[in-house]
C-alpha cells in the first residue's frame, strides 16, 4: 500500500471511529421529533409551506446534526479523564487512544461553526438564539459536576429541537404548541437518561459526580424515571386536546404510552443486570420518535 492509500485509510478509520464515538445512531432520538414538529407546523399553515420546497426541512436536519455532533464530541472531550476511570467507558475513543483530545476538540469547533452557519442561513432570529442553544447543549457536560439535575439539562437540550424546528418553519415562537412538545421531549429524554445513569451509580459516587441515581439510589431513580415518562404522556395528551383531538396525535400518544410501559417492565425484569439497562429502552425510544414523526406527516394531509 502506498503512502497516499495509507493516509486515506487512516483518515477513514478515524472518521468511522468518530462516528462511533458520538453515537450517530442516537441522533434518531431528537431528529424525528424535530421533523415531526416541522410537519405539525406545516399542517397548521394549510400546507402552503411545502409549496416553496423542502429547504426548511434541510435546515432543520443540518441544525440538529451540527448541534448534536458538537454536544457529543464536546462531552467526550470534557469527560475524557472521567471516562478513563470508569470500567464501562474506559474503552471510549479518547481514553483508549484511538482518537486524541485535540482531534475531538477540533471536530467540536467545526460542528459549532456549522451550527452557527446553519442558523445564519435560517434567519436573524435563529442566529441570535444560537448561543443560547450552544450554552445548553455544551454546558450539559459539566452539570454532572454541579447538580443531580443534570438529566433535566440534557432534556432541555433535546427539547429545544422541536422548538427550533417550529421556528424554522414559522419564524414565530409565540404559539404554545412547540413549547408543549418541547417540554414533552424534555421529560421523555430526561427519564431515559436517569435509567442510563443507573449503570454508573457507584463510579459517580467515587468520582463525586452528581446524578439522580447517585443521589437517591437506583430503586427511587427508576420511580422518578417512570414519573417523568408519565408527565410526557400527559403533555402529549394536552397536545392532542390543543390540536382539537387530532387522531394522529392520539395514535402517537397511545403507542408511546404502550412502548414506555413495556420498556419499564423490561427494566424491572433486568433490575439486577444494570449493564443491560442501556438497551432496555433504546429501541423503544427510537420507535417512539419515529412514530411521532410519521403521525405528524399524516397530519399534514388530513
Amino acid at each position: 500500500m502506498n503512502p497516499d492509500s495509507k493516509a486515506t485509510a487512516g483518515f477513514l478509520n478515524q472518521l468511522f471511529e468518530f462516528g462511533e464515538m458520538i453515537k450517530i445512531s442516537h441522533t434518531l432520538f431528537a431528529l424525528p421529533f424535530a421533523i415531526g414538529a416541522a410537519f405539525l407546523a406545516v399542517s397548521l399553515q394549510d400546507s402552503h409551506l411545502l409549496a416553496s420546497g423542502w429547504t426548511p426541512f434541510l435546515q432543520v436536519v443540518l441544525a440538529i446534526a451540527f448541534a448534536r455532533t458538537s454536544a457529543m464530541s464536546f462531552n467526550r472531550w470534557a469527560d475524557r479523564d472521567i471516562d478513563g476511570k470508569n470500567p464501562r467507558t474506559e474503552n471510549r475513543s479518547i481514553p483508549a487512544g484511538r482518537l486524541t483530545a485535540g482531534q475531538v476538540l477540533t471536530a467540536t469547533v467545526i460542528s459549532i461553526f456549522g451550527f452557527v452557519a446553519t442558523c445564519a442561513w435560517i434567519g436573524d432570529q435563529a442566529l441570535l438564539l444560537s448561543p443560547i442553544v450552544l450554552l445548553v447543549v455544551l454546558g450539559y457536560s459539566y452539570t454532572k459536576r454541579l447538580t443531580w439535575l443534570c438529566h433535566a439539562v440534557l432534556g432541555i437540550g433535546l427539547g429545544l429541537a422541536p422548538v427550533g424546528a417550529w421556528l424554522v418553519l414559522t419564524g414565530d415562537l409565540a404559539d404554545p404548541l412547540p413549547w408543549l412538545l418541547g417540554t414533552a421531549v424534555l421529560f421523555w429524554s430526561a427519564g431515559f437518561d436517569i435509567v442510563y445513569s443507573c449503570q454508573d451509580v457507584e463510579v459517580d459516587k467515587e468520582q463525586s459526580l452528581n446524578s439522580i441515581p447517585a443521589r437517591f439510589g437506583i430503586a427511587k431513580s427508576l420511580i422518578i424515571s417512570r414519573s417523568f415518562h408519565l408527565v410526557m404522556i400527559i403533555l402529549m395528551g394536552l397536545l392532542y386536546l390543543e390540536l382539537d383531538r387530532s387522531l394522529p396525535v392520539l395514535i402517537a400518544t397511545l403507542l408511546t404510552a404502550t412502548l414506555l410501559c413495556i420498556g419499564h417492565l423490561r427494566i424491572r425484569s433486568e433490575y439486577r443486570e444494570l449493564k443491560r439497562i442501556e438497551n432496555a429502552l433504546l429501541e423503544f425510544n427510537i420507535a417512539i420518535s419515529f412514530i411521532f414523526m410519521l403521525c405528524m406527516a399524516v397530519e399534514v394531509y388530513l
